[in-house]
Parts: structure tokens; C-alpha cells; sequence
């Protein structure tokens, strides 16, 4: 089966359903090697079990999510500075279809967009960026 190539925009809307999240809108870096998710509230904790990374997302600031699966990588943030970034793996509804996506979660409480999507996951997805689309949704975020 031949793998067909997608159209996205520079800004889509996307909703992750294991946290409950809707029609957010993502900005799409071919920049970036891998997305984003702003979180708060991050951290590794041990349980009886083993170690988990805990946070709250942005959509659900009083709801912490537990996450046993992930892993610790070094990051250059935006900034230039190296940062210790976990990664988790979730799935991800873009233009009405289900795509699994691994990203780090960051505090992008200082960034105009909460979740960002690198070029990993484009490859993977076969996605091609037109920055003539979704400019529609460039200014549903407070500047």
C-alpha cells in the first residue's frame, strides 16, 4: 500500500483524547525535531510500582496525569539552552484522524502556542506543511 501525503497548515486544531482536550490549535514547526505539550506540575515521582512522570495539562490545570511509560532527554529549548525534557506517548486527532505522536512536555506558559509539532512526526505521518493554510487560526491565541 502506497503511503499518501497530507496537507496540513501551519496552525491546525488538534484535540488529545486521553487528556481530554479539544480544538486546540497547534502551531506546526518543521524547526522543531519534536512537538510539544504545555504542562505544569512536572515531575518524576517514585510508587510502589516504579517511577512516573506526573503533570497537569494546560486544558486541565487541576487534573494531574500519571504516565509510567516515558522517558528523559536532553532538549535545546527555544531559548538555545539544554534543558531535561520527559517524553511521553500519546495519540493525537488531527483533521478528524487518530495518529500516535511521542512529546516532551514543557512549561510553554511564556510561548504563544500550548502545543507544538516537529518534523518527526510529520515524516512518520507523511504530512507536507502548506504555511498558506490554517493562518485562519493564527490569531485564536491571545497575543
Amino acid at each position: 500500500m502506497k503511503n499518501v501525503t497530507i496537507t496540513i497548515g501551519l496552525f491546525e486544531k488538534v484535540a488529545f483524547p486521553e487528556f481530554g482536550t479539544s480544538d486546540v490549535v497547534a502551531k506546526i514547526d518543521t524547526g522543531a525535531y519534536t512537538g510539544a505539550l504545555h504542562c505544569t506540575k512536572i515531575e518524576e515521582i517514585p510508587t510502589p510500582k516504579g517511577k512516573v512522570v506526573r503533570f497537569s495539562t494546560f486544558a486541565h490545570p487541576e487534573i494531574t496525569v500519571q504516565k509510567d511509560e516515558y522517558y528523559i532527554r536532553n532538549v535545546k529549548s527555544s531559548n538555545g539552552n539544554d534543558e531535561k525534557r520527559f517524553f511521553i506517548n500519546t495519540t493525537i486527532n488531527l483533521l478528524g484522524k487518530k495518529y500516535p505522536i511521542i512529546l516532551s512536555l514543557a512549561d510553554r506558559s511564556a510561548m504563544k502556542w500550548p502545543v507544538l509539532i516537529g518534523r518527526r512526526f510529520l515524516r512518520k505521518n507523511h504530512l507536507l506543511v502548506d504555511v498558506h493554510k490554517g493562518t485562519q487560526y493564527r490569531n485564536a491565541v491571545k497575543d
